[in-house]
């Protein structure tokens, strides 16, 4: 299977990503700044550093993802425990993301938040199972050598 350029794909996909969306946040701070906007008598200038702070923080999140993507790709090995989390809260990120993109953006942006989805799916789900020379010593059927040490029969000399 074609795991490794999936992972790379991805990974490459997320970084791009994490630049855009850190791009896309500048751009609306400088419209909020611009405009002299608030909510409901927030200050503006938070209102600016919230977007910045937000741009910045879910761009590092999704460079994060895409740096463990590209790792897998590169070493060809399966993601620890935490990484696996976290490539799992992206792919549930990127498909309320896409819900809520059908109705506000339109049928492009949806498209593209899915093809994200199915990349960051199929790479765990294609290092799902680590196929290496130690994934057999961890099948939990005790000793293999046959002896009987393992029903707990005396041995007898």
């Amino acid at each position: 299977m074609a795991r490794r350029p999936v992972a790379v794909v991805a990974a490459i996909v997320l970084l791009v990503e994490a630049v855009g969306i850190v791009v896309i946040n500048g751009i609306l701070a400088n419209f909020v700044d611009k405009q002299n906007m608030s909510l409901d008598g927030l200050d503006p200038g938070a209102m600016v550093a919230g977007t910045w702070v937000m741009g910045g923080v879910f761009g590092l999140y999704l460079a994060t993802c895409g740096v463990l993507c590209l790792l897998m790709g590169l070493r060809d090995r399966a993601p620890g425990r935490f990484a696996r989390i976290l490539l799992i809260t992206c792919a549930v990120v990127h498909g309320v993301l896409g819900a809520l993109t059908v109705g506000l953006v339109g049928w492009d942006a949806f498209a593209f938040l899915m093809v994200v989805l199915g990349l960051i799916v199929l790479t765990l789900v294609a290092y799902g199972k680590e196929t290496g020379p130690g994934a057999e010593s961890g099948n939990g059927s005790g000793n293999e050598s046959g002896s009987g040490a393992e029903t707990g029969a005396p041995a007898t000399a």
